[in-house]
Formats: C-alpha cells, sequence, structure tokens
C-alpha cells in the first residue's frame, strides 16, 4: 500500500511543472497584415510605439507579420492565417491590407492607417463612433490640402504660385 502511494505521489510532483505551464496566461499575439514588403518606415515605427506603451516583442507581446509583397491575390490567405491563430490584434496599414481584414473577421479587432476617407471606404461607420471591430488612422491629405493652401495664403499674402 504504501508504494502505490509513493508512486501516486511521485506521478502528481512530475506533473506540477506541467500544471503550472499550463496556467501560465499566454502572451498576447498581434498580428501585422500589410500589402507591400515588411520595411523599416513601418516596423521600427511600429515596435518603438509598442515599447512605449511598455510591450517589447518576445518579453510580454507577440508579433506575427504576414506582407503580401504587392500580390493582392495573397492577402486574404495571409489574413486567413491571422484568424486561424487567433491574434490578439490584427494591425493593417494600408487601405488593401483594413478590406481584407474586415473580410476575414467580425471579432477580432483591427487597427488600420489609411490616406482614404475610413467613412467613404466603408472601414468604419461613422468617425466618431467607428462601430464593429474596425478603428484607426486615416490621413486626409485630399480634403486637408485646400485647408492648407488657405492657410498658407493667410499667413503669406503675397506668395506667388
Amino acid at each position: 500500500m504504501q508504494r502505490r502511494e509513493f508512486i501516486a505521489g511521485l506521478g502528481s510532483v512530475a506533473a506540477w511543472p506541467i500544471a503550472a505551464r499550463a496556467q501560465q496566461p499566454t502572451m498576447p499575439v498581434i498580428g501585422v497584415l500589410g500589402f507591400t514588403f515588411a520595411n523599416k518606415n513601418f516596423t521600427v515605427p511600429f515596435l518603438q510605439g509598442l515599447a512605449e506603451t511598455g510591450y517589447v516583442e518576445g518579453q510580454n507581446v507577440a508579433i506575427e507579420q504576414r506582407w503580401a509583397e504587392n500580390q493582392p491575390d495573397r492577402l486574404p490567405a495571409l489574413a486567413a492565417d491571422l484568424v486561424r491563430r487567433h491574434v490578439a490584434v490584427i494591425v493593417a496599414p494600408g487601405a488593401a491590407a483594413a478590406r481584407t481584414a474586415k473580410a476575414a473577421t467580425t471579432t477580432i479587432p483591427i487597427v488600420f492607417n489609411t490616406g482614404l476617407d475610413p467613412v467613404a471606404s466603408g472601414f468604419v461607420a461613422s468617425l466618431n463612433r467607428p462601430g464593429a471591430n474596425l478603428t484607426g488612422n486615416a490621413i486626409l491629405a485630399a480634403e486637408l490640402a485646400p485647408k492648407q493652401l488657405q492657410l498658407l495664403r493667410e499667413v503669406v499674402p503675397n506668395a506667388a504660385v
């Protein structure tokens, strides 16, 4: 009887590290879905921004990057792969990536950056209440250019074009 108890106790002690690992919270995974190639113009500021908010790749966050390398037909499969991996959020720099990510999931949050009007493009319902699972940043250059020229005319009225 003592031998059985000893073996049972030894088995439970051996299982402690497995149980402890199973209870550890998993590291959140950020998925990046891009139309072009991975480049420093995006990745360096992105990683710096994460670090400023306390997230360091490999320490407390993992990053899965998928780049279509200027081949639009690759985007749906890359987005589907990120969805299958159950990433915590999808970062979509550019309109094509945002549109594809939106088509791939309605539950995973998507953060986009685009030069298009996000309302007119159908990414969000409105700027103040994006709705659904998308939010982001839009550089509305076409809308801002006339205002910038008007401001320049006011500041330097004698400027010649």
